[in-house]
């Protein structure tokens, strides 16, 4: 049996470049992981997969993206053996962390060490892409800029190791949802828009280019995450946003210390079924 950690993330940045005509978005966004995580155990079968996910209300079956990714692993390398594999979920599901594409990623590194396929990490991530366009991010292990739909990559400068408070609400929303409700327009132009170009604008001073267009849309659907996000900020965070497609939002905090208390001070709140997690840049 092995057991293997597998990390959230958050999008310090998410600008929506164009709606493709394949259906799906062309994207910039700088993702960074942090240290709040899924545990996932992995023993050896003599035949199958078996998934289980206590606590949770994840499927066990080929509606699991940890199943996809095993099956898709075993295709690749023609394994004909078997995994069960457990997962206990501390992630939220469905606010915009990340949490299965890195619950995939986990499984398919895993995977590889315990059968010795050997596969190389872009042959890992070249898989990754086709069970969801963040798997090849977790895969890659480092704090990175995504283009494409969010599968093309390139390590990011150095950022600050900082403290995040997020805040889930306790309700998920879908992804495909909220890109459906963007306001884009559909196009085959060119974008003239490149990594360096966005990191300029971070470069001078990340905090202030804090960005995330799919807020437009998630804040409208439900404003009290404008009401967080307003709190975090009087809390003495640097800057606050909402994660991926939401509902999540996060406050960024210099020290462990201004996090801690910004946190007690939301819990003295009473706001309803309120979800918080306190975890920092890796």
């Amino acid at each position: 049996m092995i057991e293997k950690k597998s990390p959230a993330k958050v999008n310090l940045r998410l600008t929506v470049l164009r709606k493709r005509d394949d259906g799906y978005h062309d994207i910039a966004t700088l993702m960074q992981r942090i240290s709040l995580y899924d545990e996932l155990t992995f023993t050896h079968l003599p035949v199958n997969i078996v998934v289980t996910c206590p606590g949770s209300p994840l499927p066990e079956d080929q509606g699991n993206i940890v199943y996809r990714a095993a099956a898709a692993y075993f295709s690749r390398i023609g394994y004909k053996k078997g995994v069960a594999i457990r997962l206990t979920k501390k992630i939220p599901i469905a606010a915009g962390l990340g949490g299965g594409s890195s619950n995939a990623a986990t499984t398919l590194m895993t995977l590889n060490e315990l059968t010795k396929g050997n596969l190389s990490q872009e042959e890992l991530m070249a898989l990754g892409k086709n069970l969801g366009a963040d798997v090849p991010f977790f895969i890659f292990g480092k704090t990175a800029w995504a283009t494409g739909i969010g599968d093309c990559l390139q390590e990011a400068a150095p950022l600050p190791t900082w403290w995040f408070l997020l805040i889930n609400p306790g309700f998920p929303v879908s992804t495909r949802m909220v890109y459906e409700k963007l306001n884009l327009r559909l196009t085959r132009d060119d974008i003239n828009c490149s990594i360096p170009l966005f990191k300029m604008g971070c470069d001078s001073g990340l905090l202030e280019g804090l960005v995330n267009d799919l807020e437009d849309v998630t804040l409208a659907l439900y404003p009290f995450l404008n009401q967080l996000k307003r709190f975090l900020i009087n809390c003495g965070a640097l800057g606050a946003l909402m994660s991926g497609s939401g509902p999540t939002v996060f406050g960024i905090f210099a020290t462990e210390t201004e996090a801690r208390q910004a946190n007690e001070a939301l819990l003295q709140k009473g706001w309803g079924n309120l979800r918080t997690y306190l975890a920092h840049s890796v």
